[in-house]
């Protein structure tokens, strides 16, 4: 007997790496050395304080029990700081911020909370899969929004107008956008405010890379003059200070909007660990030379990563901001998904074909910083042999 799935369950695909990665295990298993330049997880280690944070914490005896499901005061200050510090943006720590178990959950618990079946998602043509996935789990109709290849993969706002309808409810954004690496702009928020105002649309920021090689200082929707009426933002400690693991990151945005999603995810976690909540107290003042740090660490991988695109005879542009490079494919090349086959099972290098993000994506490929500029050069080596 095999009990029926749910219609969801039937929908959605695994998910792009969790597939190729096992294929990845396979072949370190036989014995190969594979160099993975596919994923976006830091290899470097948070801050020495944020580490014995959690140590201090783990090692009393009543820490252990249920944590606030808005997490403990210290931590949403920290945020609070942080963001005033860094992007010279104002939040109440009380009503205007809710941590969450990683900004990837937020996806699913800002669906859950203003999606209902039927109702219109603008997601990026090219943009983070989870996007499309959790709208099109809560019944949504998932509607790609056009992006300007020749204008730093800016949003084609006048066509958007063309797609906008009644049932449009949510639209969103992501800058420094992954995967082309398109810096934010205040220009860029400017009309997305605008745009979000217009059509009385919910605008959903994810930010989890602006201290990334950012070229400029980093920019927050919520800077923008209006932004909290419309818009909400999700920001991460996974990219910027190396936690992916710890699953930390949290939403912002006006009091109504926290409280409405608050509802949802008091139904779905249970808090988070105050070990952890400590930590990322911790973390969320590391110092702007441990950021420059990390920062030099990733330009010398950059380096390496544009010779390796190269010796492809790919092409990609200089601006791109972010943890990883996206680069366009040689015409001589048939396809993305051939080129990674061959490179991961001939040479034993992983990258990331540029369809998974959408299929604007087809002519392109991603190559991710989070390994040592060695291994880099070492993937360039079997590139030439």
């Amino acid at each position: 007997m095999v009990i029926s799935l749910a219609k969801r369950a039937t929908q959605a695909q695994e998910y792009y790496f969790s597939v190729k990665l096992a294929e990845v295990r396979k072949l370190l298993a036989a014995g190969h050395d594979v160099i993975n330049m596919g994923i976006g997880n830091p290899d470097q280690a948070p801050s020495e304080a944020t580490i014995e944070a959690l140590k201090n914490t783990a090692s009393l005896t009543d820490t252990h029990g249920y944590q606030s499901y808005k997490g403990i005061p210290a931590l949403r200050q920290g945020i609070s700081k942080w963001y005033e510090r860094v992007y010279g943006v104002q939040l109440d720590p009380e009503h205007e911020i809710l941590p969450l178990i990683g900004s990837k959950e937020g996806i699913t618990h800002i669906s859950l909370t203003f999606l209902d079946e039927g109702d219109e998602v603008l997601v990026p043509e090219l943009g983070y899969p989870a996007y499309r996935a959790v709208s099109e789990m809560v019944g949504a109709t998932v509607i790609e929004y056009p992006l300007q290849e020749n204008n730093q993969w800016q949003p084609d706002w006048e066509a958007m107008k063309g797609i906008v309808s009644a049932k449009t409810k949510i639209l969103w954004l992501n800058y420094p956008h992954m995967p082309t690496g398109a810096p934010a702009t205040r220009e860029l928020f400017e009309n997305a405010v605008r745009f979000a105002k217009e059509h009385g649309i919910l605008l959903c920021h994810d930010n989890p890379y602006s201290l990334i090689l950012n070229q400029k200082p980093p920019i927050s929707l919520l800077s923008i003059e209006g932004a909290k009426e419309v818009a909400i933002e999700l920001n991460s400690m996974s990219k910027s200070h190396n936690m992916a693991g710890w699953r930390i990151g949290w939403l912002s945005g006006a009091k109504e909007y926290v409280d409405a999603v608050l509802t949802i995810k008091s139904n779905v976690d249970s808090g988070m660990f105050l070990g952890i909540q400590q930590a990322a107290v911790a973390a969320l003042q590391n110092s702007e030379e441990w950021h420059a740090a990390q920062n030099a660490v990733y330009h010398s991988r950059l380096d390496a990563a544009k010779t390796f695109l190269t010796t492809l005879n790919c092409t990609f542009d200089l601006a791109q901001e972010g943890m990883f490079l996206w680069a366009k494919l040689p015409d001589e090349v048939a396809s993305a998904e051939q080129l990674v086959d061959d490179l991961l099972y001939q040479k034993h290098i992983f990258i990331a074909p540029g369809f998974i993000f959408g299929p604007k994506g087809q002519r392109y490929i991603r190559v991710s910083l989070c390994m040592p500029a060695e291994r880099i050069w070492q993937a360039i080596e079997r590139l030439k042999s």
